[in-house]
């Protein structure tokens, strides 16, 4: 793994869906769509979309999952519940938050109608410092960050700067190669 860069496996900025912070939701959305048909056919489609602010620095992700989170507002009520199904708590548990405050009681009309209001930055993931790598390590070490962080993509840095994007499809297609490759 220390011979292949993350350099050779990213999705230049320039490639990857982005949207400014204080953009609409719906507007996200159609530029997923857009990003998503203009892509290369040959790769996986993009599941995220990168959010710029006004100087123009990447400061978070809009997921399919965060766009999903967004039609159901009484989930800012309940705090940090990321991960839940991951900390040992019972289904049964998890699904008596769902009656015990009323989730996904509306229509789907009703609750995608209200996208029209939602911004950008009020229901992005906003980044931390393990989901970045620089475009010179390796692919070990980017390996290692999204195992340990459970992360589905990593934003690679130069200088600093945000160049593009490693998705955790991009590493599963090269280690499904290689893989496939050692059974000949």
């Amino acid at each position: 793994m220390k011979r292949l860069k993350v350099k050779e496996f990213m999705v230049p900025l320039d490639e990857y869906a982005t949207i400014d912070e204080d953009s609409f939701l719906v507007d996200a959305i159609i530029s997923l769509k857009n990003a998503q048909k203009d892509f290369d056919k040959k790769s996986y489609r993009h599941r995220a979309i990168l959010v710029f602010n006004k100087n123009k620095e990447i400061v978070g992700k809009l997921s399919q999952l965060d766009v999903i989170r967004s039609l159901e507002p009484k989930y800012n009520n309940l705090g940090k519940f990321d991960r839940m199904s991951l900390s040992g708590l019972s289904t049964q548990f998890i699904k008596s938050i769902i009656e015990d405050h009323s989730l996904w009681q509306e229509s789907i009309e009703m609750m995608c109608n209200r996208v029209k209001d939602i911004i950008v930055k009020d229901v992005m993931y906003t980044l931390i410092e393990g989901e970045k790598i620089d475009l010179e390590a390796n692919m070990g070490e980017a390996l290692h960050a999204v195992v340990i962080g459970r992360h589905q993509s990593l934003l690679v840095t130069k200088e600093s700067h945000i160049v593009g994007i490693l998705r955790l499809t991009d590493i599963f297609s090269l280690i499904s190669k290689y893989i496939l490759e050692s059974e000949k």
